[in-house]
Order: C-alpha cells, then sequence, then structure tokens
C-alpha cells in the first residue's frame, strides 16, 4: 500500500501505461534552469489557446492526440505545451529525431526547459503498442518537498521520436489525473488506426479459449509472485468456469478454489448501487433527489457542494471531493459508520462540481448507509446497510459465501494477504489495516468468491433478471448506473459503482477493488453476454488485472496478442523499481538518524505514532496497524522513513521541525499531515 503517487499508476488506470508513483514539483531552481542560458535559445510559441472541450490537436511531427477541455495550449516550433488551469504543472509534447530514447529525451528537455538538470532515477523500457515501435520511460529524482512529478517517455514511430514530458506537483497531478490519462492515452503517431472490435462476432468461451484463459493467469502468476487467484467465466447465461490456482496462503498447502474467499475491496461499490436501484424501483429514493432530502444531516466541508449532491453522486466520484483516505486508514478503532459521515463534513473540494473524476471513498460508503437507512431507520447504519446488502442483494443471488463479517470469512474457505517484502521477495501479509475498511465498508469491504461474485456479473448480463426469471431489479434503474457520470480518460466514463470503456469499439463494463494484499475486478462485455471475476490473494496482483481484461478481449476477438507482454513488462518494471528504490534506503533503519526521532508523535487527524527499537529494529505502531521502517537520506538534506512490511510499504514520514517540536510530515496527493512529538 503505497501513498507516494506515480503518474504511470494514473496513466495505467485509465488505459494508458504502468508507471508507478513519482513526485514532481516547480521549485525556484527548476524556473531558474527553465530561464535561458549562454548559448541556448528558447522557441518562440504561441499565445496560449484555452479550449472549452476535448479537442483533437497534431503534433508539429504529425502525432495527434486530445486536449482536455479547460487546458490550454501553446505551439512551438516542433513541440507543443499543454497546461491545466492550474499553473504549476505542464506537459510538453516534442517531436524529435535521435539515434535512441536517451537522446530524444536530452532534446525534448532542451526544447522546453534548457538548463534542466535533475538526475535520472529510472530508465524502463515499455512494449510496442498503439502504432509505437519502440518505449522507453524515464523516472526522474525527487525530494519528497518537492511534491514532484517529472517523468519523460519517449516513443518512437519510424525515425521519429514524440517525448512526452510531465513537470508538474502532486496535488495537481492527482487531481487531474483522469484528463492526463485522456492527454497520453490519445497520443498516436500519424497515421495509425486503433484497433478496433466493433462489429466482429464474440468467439464462445469454450473448453480450449478457457484453457487459454487459465494458462495466462498461471502464467502471470509465476512472472508476478501472486501465490493464489480465483478466476470464474460466463458465457450466453451460463457459469461455463469456475475455479482456483494456487495456494490460499504461501507455506501452506491449501489450494484456492471458486468458494475462497477474498476481500473484494472497491468492487463492493457495484453491488451498493444495485441496492440503490432496488430501492429506486420501489420509490424510496430517486437518482435525481438531494441527498439532504433524504437524510437532511448529510453534511460536506462545503455547504454549497452539499446542497448540489444528489442521489445518483453520491457515488459517482464527479463531486470535487478528493482521496482523502489517510484519514481512515491511520484512525479506525474507535471509527464507526455514523463518525465516517460525520468525516465527510470535514473534507473540501478541490475541483467543481462534475469537473473531474475524483474517487471519494467516504461518499460511497454514504451512499450505501444512506440507502440502508431508508429502509430500516430505527436502525444503526451498519446494522442496517448489513442487513439490507443480504436481503436484497445476497440472498436473491445465491452468494453464500458472501459477507462482511471478517470473523466469519476468516475461519471459512479464506485467502491470506500477500505483498513484496523489501526485498522483492513475496511475503505473507499482516490484515491490520484492512480493518480500516469496516466502518466505511458500502465502499470497500465486502469478502466473497469468484463463484459468489459471477452471479452478480450474471445479473448486470441478464438486466436485473435472476436464474430463476425473477425480476430482481429493473432493467431501466439497473442501467442507470452505467450512465456516464464524469470522463476518466479517452473513451472512458465512470458511473456509479461502473466503470464503461469504448477503447477498442465495443463496450467492456468492469470495476477493480484494492485492499491490502487483495486485489480484484470484474469485467462484463454486455454486447456478447460475455462476463468474468478475478480474485487475487497479492499487491502483484494489480499487475495483472489490466493484463487479463485485454487478454480477454484477444481470445473473445482474435485481437492483437500483447496482455502477455504487458505481463512480462511490468513484471520486469516491478523488479527494476524494487532494486533502484532499495539502493538507497537503510535497512533497518539508521541508529544514528533513529536516535533523531522522539517515542511519540500525535497527529489530529491521524492519530498517534509510537517509535520502538528493539534488537536494532525500528517500528512505527500507529495503534491499528504497525510496520518496521527504513530510513533514506533524500538529495536536498531531509529525512525520510519508510514502512517497509509487506502490503504498508511506502507510507514515507519526512523528519522536520515546527515551533521547536520534532514532526513527522506524511502526505498523499492532495494533502499534507504532520505528527508532532508528545510527551
Amino acid at each position: 500500500m503505497s501513498i507516494r503517487r506515480s503518474v504511470l499508476v494514473i496513466l495505467m488506470a485509465f488505459g494508458a501505461l504502468a508507471l508507478r508513483p513519482i513526485r514532481a514539483f516547480t521549485t525556484p531552481a527548476d524556473l531558474a534552469a527553465r530561464a535561458v542560458q549562454p548559448g541556448q535559445t528558447v522557441q518562440e510559441k504561441s499565445a496560449p489557446e484555452v479550449l472549452a472541450t476535448d479537442t483533437p490537436r497534431v503534433t508539429p511531427g504529425g502525432a495527434t492526440f486530445m486536449v482536455p477541455a479547460g487546458w490550454s495550449i501553446e505551439n512551438g516550433k516542433n513541440m507543443v505545451i499543454v497546461q491545466p488551469p492550474e499553473t504549476d504543472t505542464h506537459v510538453a509534447i516534442v517531436d524529435c529525431r535521435a539515434a535512441d530514447a536517451r537522446g530524444a529525451v536530452a532534446a525534448a528537455w532542451a526544447a522546453y526547459k534548457p538548463g534542466s538538470k535533475r538526475p535520472i532515477k529510472l530508465v524502463t523500457p515499455r512494449p510496442a503498442r498503439d502504432g509505437w515501435e519502440e518505449r522507453q520511460v524515464f523516472d526522474y529524482e525527487t525530494s519528497p518537498n518537492e511534491r514532484a512529478v517529472v517523468q519523460a517517455i519517449a516513443s518512437r514511430a519510424g525515425g521519429t521520436w514524440t517525448v512526452f514530458i510531465i513537470d508538474g506537483t502532486d496535488p495537481t497531478v492527482e487531481k487531474r489525473s483522469a484528463p492526463l490519462g485522456l492527454l497520453y492515452a490519445s497520443l498516436r503517431p500519424k497515421g495509425y488506426q486503433r484497433e478496433s472490435f466493433a462489429g466482429r462476432k464474440a468467439n464462445p468461451l469454450d473448453a480450449a479459449r478457457i484453457a487459454q484463459l487459465k494458462d495466462f493467469v498461471q502464467t502471470s502468476m509465476e512472472e508476478l509472485g501472486i501465490p493464489g487467484a480465483s478466476l470464474a467465466l460466463i458465457d450466453g447465461g451460463k457459469v461455463v468456469y469456475e475455479g482456483g490456482l494456487g495456494v490460499r496462503e504461501l507455506g501452506k498447502p491449501e489450494p484456492v478454489d471458486e468458494n475462497t474467499v477474498f476481500m473484494a475491496a472497491s468492487n463492493t461499490k457495484g453491488m451498493t448501487t444495485l441496492l440503490l436501484s432496488e430501492l429506486v424501483d420501489e420509490k424510496k429514493l430517486a437518482w435525481d433527489e438531494r441527498v439532504i432530502d433524504v437524510y437532511p444531516s448529510f453534511k460536506l466541508g462545503d455547504p454549497e457542494t452539499t446542497k448540489k449532491v444528489l442521489i445518483k453522486n453520491l457515488i459517482c466520484a464527479c463531486t470535487g471531493l478528493p482521496r482523502q483516505d489517510l484519514e481512515w486508514l491511520f484512525e479506525f478503532k474507535n471509527a464507526t459508520p455514523q463518525s465516517e459521515l460525520d468525516l465527510l463534513g470535514t473534507m473540501q473540494p478541490t475541483s467543481k462540481f462534475g469537473e473531474v473524476f475524483q474517487y471519494s471513498n467516504l461518499m460511497a460508503a454514504a451512499a450505501g448507509y444512506i440507502g440502508a437507512h431508508t429502509l430500516y431507520p430505527d436502525m444503526d447504519l451498519g446494522a442496517a446497510y448489513d442487513k439490507a446488502m443480504q436481503e436484497r442483494v445476497f440472498d436473491p443471488l445465491g452468494m453464500t459465501s458472501t459477507t462482511f463479517d471478517y470473523a466469519r470469512a476468516l475461519t471459512a474457505n479464506h485467502a491470506t494477504p500477500h505483498g513484496d517484502n523489501v526485498d522483492g521477495k513475496p511475503s505473507v501479509a499482516s490484515m491490520a489495516l484492512n480493518y480500516s475498511i469496516v466502518p466505511a465498508r458500502p465502499a470497500g469491504g465486502v469478502w466473497t468468491s469468484a463463484a459468489d461474485l459471477i452471479r452478480y456479473v450474471q445479473l448486470e448480463l441478464d438486466l436485473g433478471k435472476l436464474p430463476d426469471g425473477r425480476q430482481l431489479v429493473s432493467a431501466e434503474n439497473l442501467l442507470e448506473r452505467r450512465v456516464p457520470q464524469v470522463s476518466i480518460g479517452e473513451d472512458a466514463t465512470y458511473g456509479m459503482g461502473l466503470e464503461v470503456s469504448r477503447k477498442y469499439g465495443v463496450p467492456v463494463v468492469s470495476h477493480g477493488g484494492s485492499m491490502a494484499g487483495f486485489k480484484s475486478n470484474l469485467y462484463f462485455l454486455p454486447d456478447s453476454g460475455i462476463g468474468a471475476v478475478l480474485l487475487t490473494n497479492s499487491d502483484n496482483g494489480g499487475m495483472l488485472l489490466g493484463p487479463f481484461g485485454r487478454r480477454l478481449l484477444e481470445v473473445v476477438f482474435d485481437g492483437k496478442p500483447e496482455a502477455a507482454g504487458d505481463v512480462a513488462n511490468l513484471a520486469a518494471r516491478h523488479k527494476a523499481e524494487i532494486a533502484k528504490d532499495r539502493e538507497r534506503l537503510v535497512v533497518p533503519a539508521d541508529p544514528a538518524l533513529v536516535s533523531g526521532l522522539a517515542r511519540h508523535y500525535a497527529s489530529k487527524e491521524l492519530g498517534t505514532l509510537d517509535v520502538l527499537t528493539e534488537n536494532g529494529i525500528t517500528t512505527f505502531d500507529l495503534g491499528e496497524w504497525k510496520s518496521t521502517v527504513a530510513s533514506r537520506k533524500n538529495d536536498d538534506g531531509t529525512i525520510s522513513f519508510f514502512t517497509v512490511d509487506p502490503t504498508l510499504g511506502g507510507f514515507e514520514f519526512v523528519m522536520s521541525e515546527r515551533s521547536g517540536k520534532r514532526v513527522l510530515v506524511i502526505r498523499d496527493g492532495q494533502h499534507e499531515y504532520t505528527f508532532v512529538e508528545t510527551a
């Protein structure tokens, strides 16, 4: 579980590449570097043009791309510079001829920011895709207090390189992740025609094609270090395969099967909105009804936004509220459904209502709790939600293994979470962090099996009709959840707990799930009657989900064989990143640096942090969970401590001092939290 943001993770989520979170910030030194240096010239550029809608444009070299609505563009001799409404972030797209990717990137920086000297951290290849014959990704060293995102992606078609430079700040890059995904995913060489499956008849998932999908999952698990996975497939209204691969827990022989339960995390959201659909059918709710008219105590940090939120907006990721997950991930021991709703009252929007995709787990939690409250107004919010989901979703669908009861799940046929240790070795992980979602469980707290989850997918494909012919929910209100609420990239939109992509000319409905040591996805092709679910018991399972969706399309529509290459590339990059990060980490943490820490800290938002040292190993104990830490000296002279236990790795705490007290600073994309020393 890493809070370090990466442009490549963002772009991967919206159908582009798979890069790792990196920081970015334009410092005074960067601005000075952008000034003209002796012997250098700066390209003349056109005046900035602000575009009102997503608009196709062409680079001077002929590459095509889409400028997001509300962004500006400047044209130069061999480059364009695109900027979001914020002025601290720029994307430069530079065409050039060079002997190789390094030469192309050097030329691009010389054109965009003459004199820039930021050191390269890591260079990794990407497979040839979308008309590009060669691609290389350049990650740059940054220090945490810069909050910088700096990355270059060099792509070659014929003898011409097109270099995509991102030079910005963490807050803006996270906020504008969807338009950034659109901008990068739409960048293609001149004349390239995208692969399309429109008009093709889907191949049936017969024994041979099922074997291809199983073999792909098995091979990918071995490459990525995933201990176990469960898979189910549906075609033509029938489940054609369900089963498991690998083991439930490393070091133990029990195999995964179709009934093994995993945390499905955010795949809970689609089931939560299924409940809302039933309530709309029953006239207990209306999609366009204001939330405050249904639940008067509903409150966000901004009164005007509070008034605007409709029932359909609770889970649309379109209200302008940013991800603010650290507050429920760190401090949950005494949290309740009501306290999570109260926490929403402290949250401020960072973008306009409906402007950009910003994912909010607590808003999704509110959707489930408020919906259940209309059914059982005298019950505790959590108990009402559990009862409503059991009676209105799980029981009718025959999802007999599915539960929000952790004790029940962990005594049943269940998968154990896994993650890589600091040296990249797959390891058994703690469940502690996963209890954080319990108070917010409509957003991601469900345990389920492939055999159960495919039943939910079957209902989606059958437009609300159960296998026995009964209509659980109207087709109209079931489909309302797929109506676009906000764009999440090129040819992709977010509805209510469901994503719809038309990247390849056919609609694909999907959603992913991620908690510590569990990664999952569901996929269905509504025009073809085909669906799949994939559950994994490893953080590394996240690297399998996108390629599996691609492999499903390859098998069904005889598409280009790209998925296997994507997995191999992701595995190689993952190993390279771990090795590069490991070079600068001191494990266990350097005792000399540890000696500068206080023993006890407290944060108003995130609770307490105790520093424990035993036998030379230092642990940060947050109360609800704890992890051993490594230390790192940053280029700007600051000291960072990183949590390194499996699934907990990547939380970065930066040493500092404020008002004469020692502090530790931790950040997510758009927020900063301070732990201050206490007695």
